[in-house]
Parts: structure tokens; C-alpha cells; sequence
């Protein structure tokens, strides 16, 4: 999963248009998905997401998905979970304080933001703390319900 990780960090441009493509698709069907129910649709939902983001981003499912503004990098995958940005205990070429094999995942973070351009500049907005009670619930979901209403 960590190779993958990688990879998707060297790829955030190409991998935040397709999330894109698929908030629009989600927006585009949300009436629908509504009428349905959210709250029937969000074991499906947070399932499929756990499978793919969790391939591709070795997401934790914390149900407040934030990889568009940390440059396709998983904040949760941080040791410590911190939300907003680097512990300070970086090391040397880039890699964890408390994992010395892992990358930093605020290094990983800031690389992807900065191949996203201008849209790369959301990893300067301070993230909300993590609601504990929405983990392993749809993001996405949650999200297109959020632009929509």
C-alpha cells in the first residue's frame, strides 16, 4: 500500500482531476441520491470508498476526507493524525519522526499540492478537528451533500 501511496502523491494532478470528474457525477445525481436516502446509500458508499481510497491513498476512512486540499496525501496516515501540517520532527530527506521508513505524510502532502497549482493552494486552509463519530462513514456522501445544499 505505501508504493501506491507514493505513487498516487506523484500523480495528484491526474488523480484530483478524476475526483473531480466524480464529485460532478455525485452533484449531478445527488436529487436522486437523496430521494434514496443518504443515510440507506452510506454503507455502500463508504464501503466502495474505503476500497478505492483505501488503495490508492491508504485511507483511514475518518469520514471527513480532506486529500483534495493535502495534495491527494492522507493526513491520518500521520502517526500522530495531525490535521494540519507537520509535527516538526521531520528528518532528514523528508522522512517521519516516528516511523523513520515512512515518509512524512506532510512532505507527501506538500509535493502533491504544489504538481495541483493554484488548485494546491487549499493546503494553507487549517482543517477542522476530526469528528471521531463520522469515522468509517461516506465522505463523499457528506461532501456532495455539502456543495449541493
Amino acid at each position: 500500500m505505501y508504493s501506491v501511496r507514493l505513487w498516487a502523491s506523484r500523480h495528484a494532478s491526474l488523480l484530483h482531476t478524476v475526483y473531480q470528474i466524480w464529485e460532478r457525477c455525485l452533484r449531478l445525481f445527488d436529487p436522486l441520491l437523496r430521494r434514496i436516502g443518504h443515510e440507506r446509500l452510506d454503507p455502500a458508499f463508504s464501503a466502495t470508498e474505503k476500497v478505492v481510497k483505501g488503495f490508492l491513498f491508504d485511507s483511514k476512512s475518518c469520514g471527513q476526507c480532506v486529500l483534495g486540499e493535502t495534495g491527494l496525501a492522507c493526513p491520518m496516515n500521520c502517526p500522530k493524525t495531525l490535521r494540519n501540517g507537520p509535527c516538526g520532527g521531520v528528518r532528514e530527506g523528508g522522512y517521519c519522526e516516528v516511523d523513520p521508513t515512512m515518509k512524512c505524510v506532510w512532505v507527501m502532502a506538500w509535493e502533491g499540492s504544489r504538481k495541483l497549482g493554484e488548485r494546491g493552494k487549499t493546503i494553507q486552509v487549517v482543517q477542522l478537528p476530526v469528528d471521531a463519530s463520522l469515522k468509517g462513514s461516506s465522505a463523499w456522501l457528506r461532501k456532495t451533500s455539502s456543495c449541493t445544499a
